[in-house]
């Protein structure tokens, strides 16, 4: 029988060799911000057959808080219903819902694309199933929400910067 020193192993070293903190995420709470629906076909009233198509708008925001390692991410959704024969709006469905989480570990240069990708990945089930039940709740089927890809969401956004940055330089 061999002697073993009563010492934890160490976590694998990072190439510089430090060792690598692991990335944290809490999410430490959630809440809706800001929510209207309006259900202008029961305002106006419906002539003929309806045919709704959706549409559906997201943009992202995150924000940092007053203590250490805390951010607030704020996701808003914009869900428009119009009848595809007319054009007229059936329903309009705006969200802002907020969640605030404890993020460690994770770099500088990482940090951004972690809040508006892995966040709101976290709280997307609850704004598909607040929307499900306002929708139903205003009188219409209940709308699930296909899934995000917010790392695409992410990608325009940058592509969207880079793009006003290149309209502002100056020509020569």
């Amino acid at each position: 029988m061999t002697d073993t020193p009563d010492t934890p192993e160490k976590a694998p070293e990072a190439g510089n060799g430090e060792q690598k903190a692991p990335v944290r995420m809490n999410v430490l709470g959630q809440y809706i911000r800001d929510m209207s629906f309006e259900n202008l076909l029961m305002q106006k009233g419906a002539s003929g057959e309806v045919s709704p198509e959706i549409s559906v708008q997201v943009a992202l925001d995150a924000k940092k808080r007053n203590t250490e390692n805390q951010y607030e991410v704020i996701s808003k959704y914009t869900v428009k219903s119009t009848n595809k024969g007319d054009g007229a709006t059936l329903f309009l469905l705006e969200l802002e819902y907020s969640g605030i989480f404890s993020v460690e570990n994770v770099p500088d240069e990482q940090l951004h694309p972690f809040l508006l990708i892995e966040c709101p990945r976290m709280t997307f089930p609850f704004v598909r199933r607040i929307v499900s039940d306002v929708t139903r709740d205003g009188g219409f089927p209940p709308l699930n929400l296909d899934t995000v890809d917010f790392v695409a969401l992410y990608r325009q956004g940058l592509a969207r910067r880079a793009e006003a940055q290149r309209a502002d330089q100056p020509t020569n």
